[in-house]
């Protein structure tokens, strides 16, 4: 007889039924995988990125594939939150699984006004903030490689909004748990990493960047050690929940990233080469507990063991 499994996590007040979701740009609005995902059995959805007003992106070509990942450079294609309310949200709203909007500008009054609009929506129960855009005011520096840039944002559309708020760390930073606790000190419910690092790639023939905007954001299972050590760094340095990303394509990928200190998942490209590797990292991390007699995924989470250098809140992981 199999013992009954509980699944749920918390993440900073909202509750999931799983601790896997779908990673921002890679699941669509949603919809376009339900054919092949029952969403129901999904942890959460996290919408591609959404703007004030619909974006057109980067011109092509905007994605390339390297050994053990991919390369893009969209540009944060989208249809803005009013299309996205009227046209996409309906459909999500059939389902019991937590829509999460995530969401960029390029000055902090953008993200502040797509904040206070997003709170009036219901049917969105959070909202992931990607700091990793330009900040226009800052000649083009990102938010999220600046201490100071990220606690203003943070901050201030912290006061826009009461939904569960998620900040999407930027792995190009010097010192990852440095950003993470200047978002949570403005208020952040979780944190989830990493973003894309960045790239390239060169054609020799033509001895041109494959992509249009010459680098892109590198994903995939080649950065899944970087991100790893960057969530295991995070999670014992703040008070909240941290949201995994990075390479995840297994269940075991994902209760790595567990086992070190995340309480839910974000899989990403992973859906590209398997559109339902999502549904099947579900039922993977319930053989995993079934097998081994695990009754709660939160027995898992920070479990890790290091040896003499044990993983605790607040530690200094650095090397």
């Amino acid at each position: 007889m199999h013992r009954a499994l509980d699944l749920s996590v918390d993440i900073g007040g909202l509750r999931l039924e799983n601790p896997v979701l779908t990673a921002s740009g890679t699941f669509g609005y949603g919809g376009e995988y339900a054919g092949l995902v029952d969403l129901n059995r999904l942890g959460g959805i996290i919408v591609k990125g959404l703007s004030l007003a619909p974006c057109p992106g980067n011109p092509p070509p905007r994605i390339v594939e390297t050994p053990c990942g991919m390369l893009n450079a969209i540009g944060l294609e989208n249809i803005g939150i009013d299309a996205f309310e009227k046209h996409r949200l309906p459909f999500l709203k059939r389902f019991k699984t937590p829509v999460i909007a995530n969401i960029y500008g390029q000055t902090d009054a953008e993200y502040a006004a797509l904040a206070a609009r997003i709170d009036n929506i219901s049917g969105i129960a959070g909202i992931e903030v990607n700091i990793s855009c330009p900040n226009v005011r800052a000649g083009g520096m990102a938010f999220g490689v600046d201490a100071q840039s990220a606690y203003d944002l943070v901050h201030l559309v912290r006061q826009r909004t009461e939904k569960h708020l998620m900040v999407k760390l930027s792995p190009n930073v010097t010192d990852v748990t440095v950003i993470a606790r200047a978002v949570v000190s403005a208020g952040a419910d979780a944190v989830s990493l990493i973003n894309t690092l960045t790239g390239m790639a060169i054609d020799i023939e033509t001895r041109r960047p494959k992509l249009a905007n010459v680098t892109g954001g590198l994903s995939g299972p080649a950065i899944k050690p970087v991100a790893l050590r960057m969530v295991w760094q995070v999670a014992a340095s703040i008070d909240r929940p941290v949201i995994g990303i990075g390479g995840i394509a297994t269940a075991e990928d994902a209760l790595e990233f567990m086992i070190a200190g995340a309480a839910a998942v974000e899989v990403g490209t992973a859906t590209f080469n398997n559109p339902r590797a999502t549904q099947e990292i579900v039922a993977g991390i319930e053989q995993f507990m079934q097998a081994r007699h695990i009754s709660k995924i939160s027995d898992i989470s920070g479990t890790l063991d290091t040896g003499t250098h044990r993983q605790r809140k607040g530690a200094d992981n650095g090397v």
